[in-house]
């Protein structure tokens, strides 16, 4: 045991004498989370300008049109034509228009077909999908309630009347994301893309530094010959680091951009460390094929994205490419993401989700089977060459 702590002092007096790994193990996690989550602290986008054209002028396209406008989504800037509205469009005064038709209230009234055109700048793809579902739930609102006193003026009953205004009646509960919000989706996930990354980037630089600096003898001679007790010498110390971060995130970060978690904190812990070890692992043998530390850095700094995006958060896993599936395969990131949303954002547990804690355990032995293979590898090499 008291050669891991020493291998554990050691890794401590490196990172903490060098200020780029001390910036991206320490620091850097801190400031990206809040900085980067800070982004999405309103989580979704409110009163997004719209046009509006009456052509119908009427109580009923009227109601419509307040109706639109009390809507935390939507802010309705009128327009006296079709010409004045597409024009705003155009120049990016709006994100689209309304176009209410003449006849609209004689239509609806009469028991026909009463139209409503919509026309949105489906290029920023959110807001436009946040829109058409506000604009659905006010249309269908504004007609049921239109048709119901049409009928209740026919004599008929507030039962009978409801029923004959709305013969099917939908019961829709979003769960997990109430709000529908894209700062409720992507905040869970881009925390912990952020741990990943930095923890990634900091442990392979400190590894290649070892070449760098033709430590690794030295670094065998501390851990007495024993190539795994200089991996869980240097691992003991990112997770204790890593951990604490985890529980200031959970505690703190979550609590600054509410982001509630349903599920066990015990749950998360053991998926949040299996993770830490597994990604911890992995850097150190990406950072065992570098000869400099600045090389990593260079390497490294554009994996974030590519990472984020195959990892099956942003684009469900079965729409990927099956290539690109097979690469989301080897990520310690994909099966932690799954089990790490599924009880932050639903509620369930490590036994809901063992075929990905399994998944995990299994990357970080095969990583740690290859690693052991470099390190010894590197080691014979060096000493045949001096």
């Amino acid at each position: 045991m008291k050669v891991i702590f020493d291998v554990l002092k050691r890794e401590v007096r490196k990172v903490s004498k060098d200020s780029s790994l001390f910036l991206i193990l320490l620091l850097a996690p801190i400031l990206y989370a809040f900085i980067y989550g800070s982004i999405y602290f309103n989580k979704g986008e409110e009163k997004v300008k719209m046009a509006l054209v009456d052509d119908d002028g009427t109580a009923v396209s009227r109601l419509l049109t307040q109706q639109f406008d009390a809507t935390p989504m939507i802010e309705i800037i009128p327009s006296s034509n079709l010409s004045e509205a597409k024009e705003k469009m155009y120049r990016g005064d709006v994100q689209g228009y309304f176009y209410i038709q003449s006849d609209f209230e004689k239509n609806i009234l009469s028991q026909k077909q009463a139209n409503v055109n919509i026309v949105l700048n489906a290029s920023r793809f959110l807001p436009s999908s946040d829109l058409l579902s506000t604009v659905t739930k006010v249309c269908l609102t504004v007609g049921a309630g239109v048709r119901k006193t049409y009928f209740n003026k026919q004599g008929m009953g507030d039962d009978e009347a409801m029923k004959m205004t709305n013969p099917i009646n939908m019961d829709y509960r979003p769960l997990y994301n109430s709000g529908m919000t894209y700062g409720d989706f992507l905040l869970p996930g881009l925390l912990a893309i952020i741990l990943q990354q930095t923890l990634l980037i900091g442990v392979a630089a400190a590894f290649a530094s070892e070449r760098e600096e033709n430590l690794l003898n030295k670094l065998y001679e501390t851990s007495k010959a024993n190539i795994s007790k200089i991996i869980l010498g240097k691992t003991m110390l990112y997770v204790v680091v890593f951990m604490i971060f985890g529980i200031f995130f959970s505690i703190v970060n979550f609590s600054v951009f509410g982001v509630q978690i349903r599920g066990n904190y015990w749950d998360l812990a053991v998926i949040y460390a299996l993770f830490v070890i597994a990604i911890t692992t992995l850097a150190m043998l990406i950072g065992s094929f570098f000869k400099t530390k600045l090389l990593v850095f260079q390497v490294l700094v554009f994996s974030s994205y590519p990472i984020f995006l195959i990892t099956g958060y942003s684009m469900p896993y079965q729409a990927l490419p099956k290539l690109v599936q097979g690469l989301s395969d080897v990520l310690p990131t994909s099966p932690f993401l799954k089990t790490y949303i599924s009880i932050v954002q639903s509620g369930g547990s490590l036994s809901d989700n063992l075929n990905s804690v399994i998944h995990l355990i299994v990357l970080w032995l095969i990583f740690e089977l290859l690693l052991i293979v470099r390190i010894r590898y590197l080691i014979t090499k060096t000493t045949i060459s001096s």
